[in-house]
């Protein structure tokens, strides 16, 4: 298969360039992705008027960068993301994407950015032709979703928690300013945030032929859009963030109501579980152990604070400072802690 690929630059910075795959492009000959070239690019830069095009190119699937994926299943597909919060160094390409082929492909969690989708788009393209037919977003984080319009130009529906796109909404501007601070301009150019094609506010099954993908809506728990997906042909479940391993988890929801999600062991029992963040792990009780012990500690400190009648400006540091034995094996300990101990206090104050 071949892929258009553009050459193109920030308006406001043009030494700012970047490689930009289009999918729309995508053709079994060379000459047939050339000559549909010209009318694909012009579109796409239609839709992304921050962007000047230059040289275009069509690259056989080999040749496209691709992220590392490894097979945990038959046909099931795991990008392990670093293990640290975004930065220049990561691109902010620190979450778990995966993918599930059957008659289609299934993609759940979209990456970081423009260019991390397109690098998870490339890695499916070198395993199967077959169409891409939906994206599962876990929940609202940038690091999960913003890689989703390469798909959607792929043809894929966007499917999401039906609260999500409000919370998206909340924060769009603000991470479209942010986050190419963090990551670099570069890394994030041509990316943009797009919506939901199908909201699901109970659960759903997606068939995929020999398999199917159980979504299910959780409460209020790591964010207030948290879905959880669940493969019946090798048993895998993918978490999202309820779950994370080896970075800090971070709490954008509710404290007790994440609490009470990882109290209750999923039914049926997985033989697989991809974490938000972290390696894959082979039963429940090693998937989840860290992040119960931590939100435990978490809510006990900040009971204790609040008890103690310290206010917020006093419960940060304090909760932090006596958190700080658990702190082994998280990355990203300290700074993220801190963020918790603010929302865990608000939560807990008139308890």
């Amino acid at each position: 298969m071949f892929h258009l690929v553009l050459s193109a630059c920030l308006v406001a910075s043009p030494e700012t360039c970047a490689q930009r795959l289009l999918p729309a492009g995508d053709a079994a000959e060379r000459q047939q992705c050339e000559q549909r070239a010209g009318p694909i690019a012009r579109d796409w830069l239609a839709r992304h008027t921050e962007m000047k095009g230059g040289k275009m190119a069509c690259v056989e699937t080999a040749d496209l960068p691709a992220l590392s994926v490894r097979e945990i299943a038959d046909d099931v597909y795991t990008h392990q993301g670093t293990i640290a919060q975004i930065s220049p160094q990561n691109q902010g390409r620190i979450a778990n994407l995966s993918f599930v082929v059957g008659d289609s492909v299934a993609v759940i969690d979209a990456g970081g950015s423009r260019a991390e989708g397109e690098a998870l788009y490339a890695a499916i393209r070198r395993v199967t032709d077959a169409p891409i037919s939906h994206v599962i977003l876990t929940h609202m984080h940038p690091d999960h979703i913003l890689g989703s319009e390469v798909f959607s130009e792929a043809g894929a529906t966007i499917v999401a928690d039906a609260r999500l796109p409000e919370a998206v909404a909340q924060r769009s501007q603000a991470w479209m300013v942010s986050i190419p601070r963090q990551i670099g301009a570069g890394a994030f150019a041509g990316t943009h945030i797009i919506g939901v094609d199908q909201k699901i506010s109970e659960p759903t099954t997606i068939p995929l032929g020999s398999t199917e993908l159980r979504l299910t809506p959780q409460p209020s728990a790591h964010t207030d859009n948290d879905l959880t997906v669940f493969d019946t042909e090798s048993a895998t479940l993918f978490t999202g963030d309820l779950l994370f391993r080896g970075l800090t988890p971070s709490l954008d929801g509710s404290l007790a109501g994440w609490l009470n999600w990882l109290a209750t062991p999923p039914q049926p029992e997985p033989a697989l579980i991809v974490p938000g963040h972290g390696p894959v792990a082979e039963s429940w009780d090693e998937a989840s152990a860290p992040t119960i012990q931590y939100l435990t500690q978490l809510r006990d400190m900040t009971r204790k604070a609040v008890s103690g009648g310290m206010a917020l400006s006093q419960a940060i540091p304090a909760i932090t400072q006596m958190m700080k034995p658990y702190s082994e094996g998280w990355a990203d300990f300290a700074a993220t802690t801190a963020r918790n101990a603010a929302t865990a206090y608000s939560q807990l104050e008139w308890e």
